[in-house]
């Protein structure tokens, strides 16, 4: 579990996190409104170095930025119901070349790709404050965690 103060320290969270990852990637992140999805998943993008800004995809469900060192998939999967919808969502890059990072997409994405790191966000009450649990599916996530320094 980390500990994560602020806002900011959730966004610089996920740019260190964001060392960590390779094309291929998904990262499942759950958590109520208001948790810090959304900022966990700015600061991926601003570590990935992707240009522009990395906002809520909530209109437009998924959105692509391309650039940086791996390009970024974001999507929230809040009004999807099932991973058919999400095939239907005709993203434009291989999600194989990318990092995708699923807002609200536990036990809907899963199928997207064989080893995932799930990411439980939660706001403490009346405060900032957020606690991360993060959840390694497979793969080499667990060793790769290991090298995240907190």
């Amino acid at each position: 579990m980390v500990s994560l103060p602020t806002p900011a320290d959730t966004f610089d969270f996920g740019r260190r996190l964001a060392e960590l990852l390779r094309p291929g990637d998904l990262l499942v992140l759950t958590g109520p409104l208001g948790a810090g999805k959304t900022a966990l998943a700015q600061g991926i993008g601003a570590g990935l170095g992707v240009p522009g800004r990395v906002v809520s995809p909530t209109f437009v469900i998924a959105r692509v930025h391309p650039g940086g060192r791996i390009p970024l998939v974001h999507v929230d999967a809040y009004r999807l119901g099932s991973l058919a919808e999400v095939d239907d969502l005709d993203l434009d890059v291989d999600l194989a070349d990318s990092v995708t990072v699923v807002e609200w997409g536990a036990g809907l994405v899963e199928q997207l790709a064989e080893d995932r790191l799930r990411i439980e966000i939660s706001r403490q009450p009346d405060s900032e404050a957020r606690e991360v649990r993060l959840v390694p599916e497979g793969g080499d996530w667990a060793d790769r965690l290991g090298r995240l320094a907190h």
